[in-house]
């Protein structure tokens, strides 16, 4: 294949439930508004990236790269690097900013936008099996959480793999990736009034949850569980309370290749949000 040139808009917190090298979804958009998944991207990798210089956020930058489309992955969106290494990556800068309401940012992501759940689930089925996508909800009607395993199991093995894929086992993934201890999921409805519910997956809110956590330390929280409930309110402010008020709000949604193939109801989880402020209309008098 040709070099393609990616606008990086997605990288999930890790799940191992995943295989090895699908552990981080790194998902894009190309520049006619298409969707691309990209695996396997150690985690070793996006954070190099970052602590190298090279790039201070890899989310809305612009990567060029020679992709090769998956023969394991029926999902039409799945590539993976020619080069392992990423030795061919040229790295596009300055990152499209959020100037104008972030409009450079709304030119590519919102090219194609679902409003409908029903229709995307739709197109996830074959022939089309569509596995990312921008979906606009008409409503956000909650936002939840559900404790979680505090402890990565055997699956560590699994990540082991990926970070030693470049690292030959300098980095340890237990520290580099904490256990988030709870799952968080929107509550929402579409256009039709259908109420849904799904998982968010996106890196931020992981990382959101964790500088809360330490933060209601620092506060003087009288435990570790007084700590943990202080932080989850601090998530839910953020991503229900200040977004629903003053955010316009996209979801990034993809498919798990896992329930993918299992033609499971929905597929679908919530790997990313696109959050420009809401603009309100002049009133002409």
């Amino acid at each position: 294949m040709p070099r393609l040139k990616v606008l990086i808009t997605v990288t999930t917190y890790p799940l191992p439930s995943r295989s090895y090298d699908e552990l981080v979804c790194t998902a894009g958009i190309l520049e006619d508004g298409s969707w691309i998944r990209i695996y396997p991207v150690p985690l070793s990798f996006l954070i190099d990236l970052k602590q190298s210089g090279r790039v201070n956020n890899v989310k809305y930058t612009w990567i060029e790269l020679e992709l090769n489309k998956r023969t394991d992955d029926f999902r039409p969106e799945s590539h993976s690097p020619k080069h392992y290494d990423f030795r061919d990556i040229t790295i596009h800068e300055p990152r499209l900013d959020t100037d104008g309401n972030w409009l450079k940012r709304k030119k590519y992501c919102l090219k194609n936008v679902y409003t409908n759940f029903d229709t995307l689930i739709a197109d996830s089925r074959a022939p089309k099996n569509l596995s990312l996508a921008t979906f606009k909800p008409a409503a956000i009607t909650g936002f939840e959480w559900e404790e979680d395993e505090r402890e990565w199991k055997d699956e560590w093995v699994e990540i082991r793999k990926q970070t030693d894929l470049f690292n030959q086992g300098n980095i340890d993934p237990q520290k580099m990736i904490p256990k988030v201890p709870y799952k968080f999921f929107y509550k929402f409805t579409d256009e039709t009034g259908k109420q849904r519910r799904l998982m968010i997956e996106d890196w931020e809110i992981g990382q959101l949850y964790w500088n809360c956590l330490r933060d209601a330390k620092k506060a003087g929280a009288a435990d570790e569980a007084t700590a943990e409930q202080m932080a989850l309110q601090k998530v839910k402010e953020k991503y229900y309370e200040d977004f629903t008020a003053n955010k316009d709000l996209y979801l990034f949604v993809g498919t798990t290749k896992e329930w993918h193939t299992r033609r499971a109801l929905n597929p679908f989880v919530i790997i990313g949000v696109f959050y420009p402020m809401k603009e309100i209309q002049g009133t002409l008098f």
